[in-house]
């Protein structure tokens, strides 16, 4: 076109559009190829107007063949970044793996699913933890949440989780476990340099859960953490439990810790979560509604239910979270129970502290 045009049109400058373009979706190999042919067109131009010798034709040339060097130059850079990040993605999720490794979806009676959601696109792990641990005829499930991010956070969640598949094997009661935990969590939180008060601002909540096969209950044992969801029959109901201190919190009296049975029948769901859940805010600054949400897919598998709350969650969002999620979702399989509940509160020590709420 500029060949066919007046000498006093000049349309050779536009020939930098084709490596600016290329960068964005070609290899550095392409883009040098396509400068290489720009410059090459650039030089055609200066040819059949005016020839090489004219000034004007000499800076085009020059400034086509310095940007498309640039462009090169660039798009290179964006390969090393790119590789780089495909390797911290990579060791992330070798790491999470190693950390959070996949839960069996049968444990006994009971069908569970899980995921971990990580606000950082980059990376996805981080403080937020869940583990399982099948001592005899119960299950024990432990979720917690780091306080803080980083790795740090993750070192944390990595003590924690081991300290838990060896307790879990070695106390009678949830409230002594937790007790176990706690001990454990401050001996790790002690080896951090600096001063007492650099420990005290580090703490993890905690929920555990206990799920004997033989009787259709679940206690619940609670450490500053979110309260569980209950789907039963249709219903989405929090469980209470008495309140607690978190994991960690060293200067603090702990007292004695209690745990909470409730109903739970074949068929009922619980969905266990993280803060960054309920903490998920949409673009007017709401935050996510989950029992409000929970109640359309009461009947669906923890499977099923996971991949739907995540689906909903992401959309509400905008596919941007400001916090790690870590969901655990338990449904329990087997026969007809008589329906009676339990709402004992059993002390650290074994003892039952209180009995209500039965039926």
């Amino acid at each position: 076109m500029d060949i066919s045009t007046p000498e006093s049109v000049h349309l050779g400058p536009l020939l930098v559009v084709a490596p600016a373009i290329t960068v964005s979706f070609g290899g550095a190999w392409l883009t040098g190829l396509v400068g290489a042919l720009a410059v090459a067109a650039q030089v055609s131009i200066a040819v059949f107007h005016g020839g090489l010798s004219t000034p004007n034709h000499i800076a085009q040339i020059i400034g086509l063949a310095f940007l498309s060097i640039m462009a090169v130059i660039v798009r290179l850079v964006r390969d090393r970044r790119s590789s780089e990040l495909v390797q911290v993605r990579s060791v992330s999720e070798t790491a999470q793996r190693a950390l959070l490794r996949p839960l069996p979806r049968r444990l006994g009676p009971l069908h569970i699913s899980s995921t971990y959601l990580a606000a950082a696109k980059e990376a996805s792990i981080g403080g937020d933890l869940y583990a399982v641990a099948r001592t005899g005829n119960r299950t024990r499930v432990l979720i917690g949440d780091v306080r803080g991010k980083g790795l740090a956070a993750v070192g944390e969640a990595a003590a924690l989780m081991g300290a838990f598949q060896e307790a879990a094997y070695q106390h009678a009661t949830l409230p002594a476990l937790a007790s176990a935990l706690d001990h454990s969590a401050c001996r790790y939180l002690t080896q951090f340099p600096g001063a007492d008060d650099e420990v005290q601002e580090h703490f993890i909540t905690a929920l555990l859960l206990e799920i004997p096969d033989d009787d259709f209950v679940a206690r619940l044992t609670h450490c500053g953490h979110p309260s569980p969801l209950l789907i039963s029959r249709g219903q989405v109901t929090s469980v209470p439990s008495p309140p607690a201190p978190p994991l960690g919190m060293c200067a603090l009296e702990q007292g004695i810790r209690t745990s909470h049975t409730f109903s739970f029948e074949p068929g009922d769901t619980l969905l266990l979560f993280t803060d960054g859940l309920v903490e998920a805010r949409d673009a007017s600054g709401a935050f996510y509604p989950l029992e409000g949400r929970l109640a359309q897919w009461a009947k669906c598998s923890p499977e099923a239910l996971i991949e739907w709350l995540q689906r909903d969650l992401l959309t509400y969002t905008g596919g941007a979270l400001r916090d790690d999620a870590a969901v655990l979702v338990i449904r329990r399989a087997g026969l007809v129970h008589d329906g009676r509940r339990y709402g004992e509160l059993v002390g650290s020590d074994g003892r039952q502290v209180a009995d209500h709420d039965h039926r």
